[in-house]
């Protein structure tokens, strides 16, 4: 598959189907994301992958945490203003307007948010997590290594859907990773296979033109 196929056609996954992938498929998927490239070749993302029991223990308990307010954030929380709002406000409808789910019907879009933390039925997560003393560049590394992995997943015929909500249970992921103090959790990525059946893997988020975001200079 060329690249540009794989930018064109890739998509963010949320429902999967619930059989494991393949332990080779998942490591030659990882080997290319680890070429990402770093700031000075620091590589600070680490990856626990998590299937099986521990992948449903670690959805359990962050269900629980979030159905009891709890919650908290290794980093800042974004505050969405202008455009970054905008487009957020029109993903978000338009995932609900896919799902036939009303705007007003509370109970249904809030049994949706929690498949966030049940990781939409994919049999693997991985948890993304950076070194703390790099701060806002291993962040961004770790951004890189999660764009390239998406990629990688999608040219094996694999779905994903990268996670920022598991970043918001920050303490229940530390806990249950038992994560040192310079370990920050960045974000999650669902893996496995797309449910093909389901409605919600036919919805597309659109992108601005790249005259809109490049100002080129001479």
């Amino acid at each position: 598959m060329e690249l540009n196929e794989i930018l064109q056609e890739r998509y963010s996954c949320r429902a999967f189907a619930s059989e494991p992938v393949e332990q080779s498929v998942l490591a030659d998927v990882f080997a290319l994301a680890q070429r990402t490239p770093s700031w000075c070749n620091t590589q600070p993302w680490q990856v626990h992958l998590l299937s099986g029991e521990a992948r449903a223990s670690l959805s359990k308990a962050l269900v629980e945490s979030v159905l009891a307010g709890q919650g908290g954030s290794d980093f800042p929380l974004p505050d969405y203003v202008g455009a970054s709002d905008d487009r957020r406000k029109v993903a978000g409808f338009g995932l609900y307007q896919a799902l036939e789910i009303a705007r007003e019907d509370k109970l249904a879009r809030g049994a949706q948010m929690l498949k966030n933390f049940e990781f939409f039925g994919a049999p693997h997560v991985a948890v993304i997590t950076t070194d703390a003393p790099l701060g806002f560049y291993g962040g961004v590394d770790c951004g890189g290594f999660v764009a390239n992995l998406v990629n990688a997943a999608h040219a094996q015929g694999l779905g994903t859907c990268a996670q920022g909500a598991i970043a918001m249970q920050a303490p229940v992921v530390r806990e249950f990773l038992d994560l040192p103090e310079d370990r920050l959790v960045v974000c999650a990525v669902s893996i496995g296979r797309p449910d093909a059946s389901d409605p919600v893997n036919a919805f597309r988020t659109e992108r601005a033109e790249a005259a809109d975001v490049v100002t080129y200079l001479s």
